[in-house]
């Protein structure tokens, strides 16, 4: 994610974190999401890229406590 304060090579892909997030998040309580500045997304397709791993990959938060 380069619309970050400091990107790091070699992380997880957005698919790699949308299936991380669906395998957790059913029995998670919760969810933070830091660093994201939008000040180094001019045009907002990382926004949204973030908007869409997020309202997937966090859809069933919860669901098995």
């Amino acid at each position: 994610m380069p619309a970050v304060d400091a990107p790091d090579p070699g992380g997880l892909s957005a698919a790699e974190l949308t299936d991380l997030l669906v395998a957790l998040a059913p029995r998670a309580i919760g969810a933070q999401v830091t660093v994201f500045d939008p000040d180094l997304d001019p045009d907002g397709s990382r926004s949204r890229l973030l908007a869409d791993i997020l309202i997937t990959g966090l859809a069933a938060l919860g669901e098995r406590r």
